[in-house]
């Protein structure tokens, strides 16, 4: 079981990873390229659409890593569940925020800001593959 419990672990927290890399190079910077008239209406779609492709993984990832403090312990799964908490304080502090502002039309300086803050995410989550990928190893 506690195989299956790594595999889950590493599967959800690759798949971010390689989203927030994804999201952080190439997507939140061709936000500026949308153009004001259709921005706001952009915006919602994205919210709207990205909130059906992270739910899931970071849920399965967050309840993974308070299992793997639980199940296996050590300083891996302690330093993986506190970034993983990070990730989530940085979600519902600057980036949600941001979206919700975003929806109402483009604002440059909203815009820098989630995208300078969300490299908080970008590393976190990297780190987290590291000790998911040594935590099977």
């Amino acid at each position: 079981m506690t195989r299956w419990l790594l595999i889950a672990h590493a599967a959800a927290t690759l798949y971010m990873t390689g989203l927030i890399w994804f999201v952080q190079i190439v997507h939140y910077p061709l936000f500026a390229r949308v153009g004001q008239p259709g921005f706001a209406e952009y915006e919602r779609e994205h919210v709207r659409r990205t909130g059906w492709v992270v739910a899931g993984p970071m849920l399965v990832e967050l309840a993974c890593a308070a299992a793997i403090v639980w199940v296996v312990g050590g300083p891996l799964a302690w330093t993986g569940l506190i970034l993983a908490g990070l990730i989530w304080t940085s979600t519902w502090l600057w980036q949600v925020p941001a979206h919700r502002r975003l929806e109402a039309g483009f604002d440059a300086a909203v815009h820098a800001r989630l995208t300078r803050t969300n490299w908080v995410r970008t590393a976190a989550w990297t780190a987290r593959s590291v000790i998911a990928l040594a935590l099977i190893a």
